[in-house]
C-alpha cells in the first residue's frame, strides 16, 4: 500500500503508511513492546508511593496512538506476558505480577486500545483531540491502577489516589501536551512528502 492510499484510506493510524505484511504487524508489536520496556527503565521515585513516575504511561499510549487498537494492544499484552514470565522491563526493572503496581501495566493494555480506535478515528490529527485521547487514555490507566493498589497494598480508595494518582497530574498534563505536538506534526510531515 501507497502512503498516498494510506492516508486517502479512513482509518489509517501511522503504522499503516508502512507495506502491509504480516512480518512488519509482527514487527510493530514487538517493537513497540520493547519501546514501553525501555520506557519504563526511566524511573522517578515518588514520596510516599510504591508508583514511580515512568516513561511507560507515555509510550504505551504513543504505542496505541501509532499502531491502532489491535496492534497496540497485542504490544501492551506482550509487554505484561513478557514482563510476567521474567523479562525485567517493569518499572525499575522489576518483573512478575507480584507488584502493587501492577494494575497500571493492565491498565495500559486497555488504554492502548481505547487511544488505538481512538486514532483511527482521526484523534491523533490535530492537538486538541491529541490531548483529550491522552488524557481518556490516563484515565483509564488510573481505573485500573488505582483500584489495584489499594487491593494490594491494603490502602483505602483515598490512601490509594493520594499515593497513586494526584502525585501525577502534572507529568500526565506534561505527557498530554507532548503528544499534543508530536502525533499531529507527524501527519502533517507525512501530508507534505505526498
Amino acid at each position: 500500500m501507497s502512503t498516498a492510499t494510506a492516508l486517502a484510506r479512513p482509518g489509517a493510524v501511522l503504522a499503516d503508511l508502512l507495506p502491509a505484511s504480516r512480518v512488519r504487524d509482527a514487527a510493530l508489536v514487538v517493537g513497540g513492546a520493547v519501546l514501553t520496556g525501555i520506557a519504563a527503565q526511566v524511573a522517578v521515585p515518588v514520596p510516599h508511593s510504591p508508583v514511580p513516575v515512568t516513561g511507560q504511561t507515555f509510550a504505551a499510549l504513543l504505542v496505541g496512538t501509532a499502531l491502532g487498537a489491535r496492534r497496540g494492544f497485542l504490544s501492551l499484552a506482550l509487554y505484561a506476558l513478557a514482563g510476567v514470565a521474567g523479562v525485567p522491563w517493569f518499572a525499575d526493572g522489576a518483573s512478575g505480577a507480584g507488584m502493587v503496581s501492577f494494575g497500571y501495566v493492565l491498565g495500559l493494555l486497555l488504554a492502548s486500545a481505547a487511544v488505538g480506535a481512538l486514532a483511527r478515528r482521526g484523534a491523533d490529527r490535530s492537538p486538541l483531540r491529541m490531548a483529550g485521547t491522552m488524557v481518556l487514555g490516563e484515565a483509564i490507566i488510573y481505573a485500573v491502577g488505582v483500584p489495584y493498589l489499594a487491593l494490594a497494598a491494603h490502602l483505602s480508595l483515598s490512601q490509594a489516589v493520594a499515593a497513586g494518582l494526584t502525585p501525577f497530574l502534572i507529568g500526565d498534563a506534561l505527557k498530554a501536551a507532548l503528544a499534543m505536538g508530536v502525533l499531529p506534526t507527524a501527519w502533517k510531515v507525512v501530508n507534505k512528502q505526498r
